[in-house]
């Protein structure tokens, strides 16, 4: 077990070799494990020191490139069913054995590892209540502890009896010392339905969205031909939720021959094997399209386009701010209304432009006219909101003070004992 004081004059051991665990809620995409790993690689960035572990049961995190400091324990994972339920990714158990696995892996992590600061991502109580008895334990031995919420969760209708459901409201009274929002008060509340106690409210910092930064390029990195001139880029994200998305774009450019500007669609890692070898033979015929089956580092497409065509899922987002790309977002409304209203939002702004999606509407010269217009509408840029890009700054300011608490809180609990 870590020595909790150092040899010298009985002191902790300094703030630059602090250590730092996240869980990262992932059952479903790569959101969440995208979001951890910008985190963690900032924290590290700014103290070369540091040290972070990320728990993650995503069956491809071993594909993304981690800073110097930063490395991860995979736990089994779990995989979301067409009717909202769970079962098990890879193994042969029921959920709840997959779910009493998980949450052993969890709690040996955090004990051994002995985090300063332990970051929640997104559900206060873990995925069925996974994380507590890591939160309790830790909370006992004076780590502090946090939570991290996106910009948008869900419509408060839905998120407050969600909530209610899972216990998380006694949860963020009981174990966390701060609440951490990635976005902007004057954007959108995500925890505003809730009716927090003062207490709670005081604990909540906004940080602003995450921003991204270029990853470095490998020399052996092939784009094809069509990203050397202006394209767009069409992105789901993971894929697993983005078919509508692909084929109402596909339609657009078998439909309407204005459409000139070519598009690289990226499917992400978890779109059905049939439905991309459908869309493959689609755009092989088709010589404005290209498509690729995912890419680690996206940013540098991103960064690339002359335009972004997405479905507005919180990365998608931070990387269009980023990089300045003009957008069109055209959300998905179910099981979460997260992308229709932080795009609803967006657009509001003037960030961005959104298409609604449903099926009595997706007319494929309704998307050829969207994606006609995208290449001169405004960027990001035109429009002026203070901190916007903020977050990674803001969250190494909070940690930095986070591990100021974690030291009193250890001490306290080494007098205790």
């Amino acid at each position: 077990m870590r020595t909790l004081r150092s040899d010298a004059a009985g002191m902790r051991p300094p703030a630059s070799s602090a250590r730092v665990l996240i869980y990262s809620h992932d059952t479903f995409g790569l959101g969440h494990l995208r979001r951890a790993r910008a985190i963690a690689n900032a924290l590290v960035e700014e103290r070369p020191g540091v040290s972070v572990v990320i728990i993650s049961g995503s069956p491809i995190i071993g594909s993304f490139d981690f800073g110097s400091g930063v490395d991860y324990v995979r736990i089994p994972g779990v995989t979301k069913l067409p009717d909202g339920d769970y079962r098990s990714l890879n193994l042969n158990l029921s959920i709840d054995d997959a779910v009493r696995l998980r949450e052993a892996l969890i709690l040996q992590t955090a004990l051994t590892f002995e985090p300063d600061v332990f970051l929640v991502d997104k559900e206060p109580t873990g995925f069925r209540g996974e994380v507590v008895p890591a939160l309790e334990r830790l909370k006992q031995r004076g780590c502090h502890l946090v939570l991290g919420i996106r910009d948008v969760l869900d419509e408060p209708a839905l998120l407050v009896p969600e909530w209610e459901r899972k216990g998380a409201l006694e949860a963020l009274a009981r174990y966390y010392d701060e609440i951490w929002v990635y976005g902007l008060k004057d954007i959108y509340r995500p925890l505003e339905g809730l009716a927090l106690a003062p207490e709670l409210e005081r604990r909540i910092t906004y940080t602003g969205y995450l921003r991204r930064d270029l990853p470095q390029q490998s020399v052996l990195t092939r784009y094809p031909k069509i990203t050397k001139s202006p394209f767009m880029l069409v992105t789901t994200g993971g894929g697993g939720d983005g078919e509508d998305l692909i084929d109402w774009v596909i339609s657009a450019y078998e439909t309407d021959a204005r459409l000139d500007m070519p598009a690289l669609i990226v499917f992400g890692p978890f779109v059905n094997r049939d439905s991309r070898r459908s869309f493959l033979e689609r755009i092989g015929r088709h010589p404005k399209l290209d498509a690729i089956s995912f890419d680690t580092k996206i940013e540098l497409l991103m960064h690339r386009a002359a335009a972004v065509v997405g479905m507005g899922g919180y990365n998608t987002f931070c990387e269009i701010l980023s990089f300045d790309k003009r957008a069109l977002i055209v959300p998905r409304t179910r099981p979460r209304r997260e992308q229709q209203i932080r795009a609803l939002e967006a657009e509001r702004l003037g960030l961005v432009r959104m298409l609604a999606e449903d099926e009595e509407r997706r007319d494929p010269l309704r998307m050829a006219q969207a994606l006609c217009s995208l290449p001169t509408q405004p960027k990001p840029s035109e429009v002026t909101i203070p901190g916007l890009l903020d977050g990674l700054e803001i969250i190494k300011a909070r940690f930095a003070r986070g591990l100021e608490a974690s030291s009193r809180g250890r001490c306290l609990h080494e007098a205790a004992e």
